[in-house]
């Protein structure tokens, strides 16, 4: 009897996992309202060289762990003409606790409520924060998942979405195009 070689077992079961990661190879246009009310749409800003969709709260305290960061992220890639989106799915948190959360946190990004967590579902987001980088142009996901490896920001030693942003402002593939997101889940409506 033949023994099934333990590389070709290996190749298999890694492209079972990627499969069933949950990762959408592109995501569909969607309209969401802001705090303030004001529809906005995903194609508002098909002009940017790339999207970074993030999924926050106002609750969690590993999403809170990264307000600096969320800032430092937009003012480091907005002039370089990366849209940053925000998007807080969990059902417990209000269009007033956003605001209010976005305001003590000096946020100038758009932040948008999903509202039955139907982006969420669709794009399978499950922690707080997830992130989503897509291509403006094609909506394909470009990368997915943690912004970097540690919640402890001096404990750092990737900077995953940092890396990703840069490879596609560079005009390179994304060579890391998955990583494992950390956080609270994303509180659902059932």
């Amino acid at each position: 009897m033949k023994r099934f070689p333990i590389y070709l077992f290996l190749f298999v079961m890694t492209f079972v996992s990627l499969a069933d990661a949950g990762t959408p190879a592109k995501v569909e246009n969607f309209s969401l309202s802001d705090y303030n009310g004001k529809k906005v749409s995903l194609n508002d800003f098909k002009d940017s060289k790339t999207i970074v969709l993030m999924f926050i709260a106002t609750q969690c305290p590993v999403s809170n762990a990264y307000n600096e960061r969320y800032n430092q992220l937009y003012v480091d890639y907005k002039s370089k003409g990366v849209a940053f989106i925000a998007i807080n799915s969990n059902k417990a948190e209000s269009v007033e606790d956003i605001k209010t959360h976005a305001k003590e946190h000096k946020f100038e990004f758009t932040i948008l409520k999903d509202v039955n967590n139907v982006i969420a579902d669709k794009l399978d987001a499950q922690r707080t924060p997830e992130i989503f980088v897509i291509n403006p142009s094609t909506l394909d996901v470009l990368y997915h998942g943690r912004i970097d490896d540690s919640q402890r920001e001096s404990k750092v030693t990737s900077k995953d979405l940092r890396t990703a942003l840069d490879d596609i402002l560079s005009g390179k593939e994304v060579t890391v195009k998955e990583t494992k997101a950390f956080g609270c889940t994303i509180k659902r409506v059932e």
